[in-house]
């Protein structure tokens, strides 16, 4: 696994049971993530973030009145003047694939299953970093591209809109129907791109401690 120097991240961690984020901030100090920010539950969230902006949202799942899947779609819908494209880490002891799938589907870019670890958060912060996925738009959807496999399909193609979006870094993205066909649903940007608040590392360090 590549390594990062995570050391310029800012972390938002929303939960609302205080032990939880306490273990939490120090499982991101051990990583040398010490902008960290947090939130006792979603409607405080969502007022912080505007003036934090924070570069990684780590939420849990279960949250009352408002839970992580909700918070996480209108952060989605770019509430507020909100960064719809933030990325955003759910841990959650459900680790039913029903309850993946609704996370998948609300928007979350990585799931985390309890109990964590270092080693483990250390990973999806590095797949967000080093893989960003593009974001789709659909009529019912919007979010990190949820197809993580290109699976075969029988009969003809039918996806046939091209979807034209624009980024701060340029003037938009042009594909003509053939092109379409082969990447109907293109990047508005490459969320989370590391580039600008971190840089790869040469190290043999690994996080060893776990989050109990």
């Amino acid at each position: 696994m590549e390594k990062f120097n995570l050391s310029n991240v800012s972390v938002m961690i929303i939960d609302d049971y205080a032990p939880m984020r306490k273990i939490l901030i120090s499982l991101f100090r051990e990583l040398g993530i010490n902008r960290l920010s947090q939130a006792t539950g979603g409607a405080e969230a969502l007022s912080l973030i505007k003036t934090n902006e924070p570069d990684v949202i780590i939420l849990d799942a279960i949250m009352e009145p408002m839970d992580g899947l909700e918070f996480t779609r209108k952060v989605r819908a770019g509430e507020a003047g909100i960064d719809p494209f933030v990325p955003i880490i759910m841990v959650s002891g459900q680790t039913e694939m029903r309850h993946i799938l609704k996370a998948r589907d609300a928007g979350v870019t990585e799931f985390l299953a309890k109990p964590i670890s270092a080693r483990a958060m250390y990973s999806r912060l590095c797949n967000v970093i080093s893989s960003p996925r593009p974001f789709v738009r659909t009529e019912t959807f919007f979010g990190p591209d949820r197809r993580r496999k290109a699976l075969p399909f029988e009969g003809a193609d039918q996806r046939q809109t091209v979807h034209v979006y624009f980024s701060e870094d340029a003037a938009g993205v042009i594909a003509t129907q053939a092109e379409a066909r082969k990447a109907p649903v293109l990047p508005m940007k490459m969320p989370g791109d590391g580039s600008k608040w971190t840089k790869p590392v040469k190290t043999d360090g690994k996080p060893k401690k776990a989050a109990k």
